[in-house]
């Protein structure tokens, strides 16, 4: 059952989308939430390619990069459900002959959860930048012959290598390829139709709307080019190859919630997996890691799960268990701001769910009101109007709060030292009762015209004279 807040925070999402992708100037994102085991939204905004401006729609596929290693690490925690591994096991149990002695060593929970000390990329780690293919695997096992770089099982150090000898490790154990065992064990059981391992895509996901273009940022050019990041990553597909939706990823993370009622995983996996093993160093974000998922806590709810970054995307995607929610947010940009739009849909979310639902007499102290300075949402919940900004990644905070005391008539009663605590506000409408103006602010167009007349009309006239 959907608690009564869920409703009116999910419609606000869109309008504060909406306002981002403008303000931001990003190409395009889709937004998926899912709830207990089911989508309950999933949309798309801006387009998938700014060469042919067409739509973006939810049905269009990302790279969504390191969320790779989700799967990798669920992959992993199966085996050993299957009585076929132990966690504690040395890495080069399973790959005899291939590892120095000192990388052999480690074990595959140090490889899980980034404390093994091994290196991070490769020697030449050009293939992030399209300068050089992707290694297969003889050339990862050549980047890690010179064994860790730190002491195994002392801090936190991301090491993507360290992932694809996890991949490798499940091919020995499973005599099958990477990408057939987890479409057999992880995708196909959770009914991820929409989500392969790595480039090329399978014949049924090649169809339209298929893969979208990536960008680059805009700052280097002054403009952005196509990236197709349609390459595979062949030994990197268990660290960052895989292909996905926002509708995909939100299910697939929604059902590692130790609280699902239904996963590929058993609740005491999910609940190792989830648990912090690892701070994150030298970070001002602070954070942890679990195995194969960021853990963190943002104003009371506990979250995890992962990032994503390919060159052309960025991507985003948490659960929190406590609500029995996962966000997903995909983006087809450098510059895609996957990262603040998730803790904005969060802070969204967790505004309305201390407020709750909206009382009916606010209906139509609602909408977004213009004025010189920018803009203004109205947004009701509980027994109180907010006055949102919809340019802030959390557009919540610090908000002004209105009492509504008549039809047409409110009072700030909570506002920044700054503002206009303690004052009156009101609504104009219109002859057929409709509202027109909110406190010196209007509709977009009429302001937008007001602009044009007030100053570049005249500046017009002035130079004709």
């Amino acid at each position: 059952m959907r608690p009564n807040w869920l409703k009116p925070a999910l419609g606000y999402i869109p309008q504060w989308m909406d306002f981002q992708m403008e303000a931001w100037q990003r190409p395009g994102c889709v937004v998926a939430i899912a709830q207990n085991g089911k989508i309950i939204f999933d949309q798309a905004f801006g387009v998938a390619s700014l060469k042919t401006q067409a739509k973006l729609t939810p049905r269009h596929l990302f790279r969504v990069a390191s969320h790779s290693k989700s799967f990798t690490a669920a992959g992993i925690l199966k085996l050993r459900e299957q009585g076929q591994l132990k966690l504690d096991d040395a890495v080069g149990q399973y790959l005899p002959g291939k590892l120095d002695r000192s990388t052999a060593r480690v074990t595959l929970q140090q490889l899980l959860s980034h404390s093994a000390g091994l290196r991070r990329d490769s020697k030449n780690s050009g293939y992030f930048a399209d300068t050089r293919p992707f290694p297969k695997a003889v050339e990862v096992l050549k980047d890690l012959q010179d064994g860790p770089t730190i002491t195994q099982n002392t801090r936190f150090k991301y090491s993507n290598l360290g992932y694809a000898l996890l991949g490798m490790v499940i091919e020995h154990i499973t005599g099958q390829s990477y990408a057939d065992w987890m479409a057999r064990e992880i995708l196909r059981p959770l009914g991820l139709s929409e989500t392969t391992t790595d480039m090329p895509l399978l014949r049924g996901m090649a169809a339209k709307p298929g893969l979208m273009h990536g960008h680059s940022g805009r700052l280097l050019l002054g403009r952005r080019v196509i990236i197709p990041c349609d390459q595979p990553l062949h030994a990197l597909a268990p660290v960052g190859g895989f292909v996905s939706t926002a509708h995909d990823l939100a299910l697939f993370f929604n059902q590692l919630s130790p609280q699902a009622n239904k996963s590929i995983l058993s609740a005491e996996s999910r609940r190792e997996m989830t648990r912090k093993q690892w701070s994150i160093p030298h970070a001002s974000m602070g954070g942890d890691y679990g195995l194969g998922v960021m853990v963190g806590r943002s104003n009371g709810w506990d979250w995890f799960g992962h990032t994503g970054g390919l060159q052309g995307f960025i991507s985003r995607c948490i659960t929190i268990p406590g609500q029995g929610l996962s966000i997903a947010v995909l983006t087809n940009s450098i510059d895609g701001m996957a990262g603040g739009w998730v803790d904005g849909i969060l802070h969204i979310l967790q505004t309305f769910a201390q407020r709750g639902a909206p009382v009916k007499r606010h209906t139509d102290w609602s909408g977004r009101w213009w004025g010189l300075w920018g803009a203004c949402d109205l947004v009701a919940m509980g027994n109180r109007v907010l006055m949102a900004g919809p340019g802030m990644l959390a557009p919540f905070q610090d908000a002004a709060e209105i009492e509504v005391t008549g039809r047409n008539t409110g009072r700030i009663v909570l506002a920044n030292g700054y503002g206009s605590h303690g004052e009156e506000v009101w609504l104009k409408r219109n002859s057929k009762g409709h509202v027109t103006e909110f406190w010196n602010m209007e509709r977009r167009q009429k302001v937008a015209a007001q602009l044009v007349r007030r100053y570049e009309k005249k500046k017009r006239t002035s130079q004709k004279k």
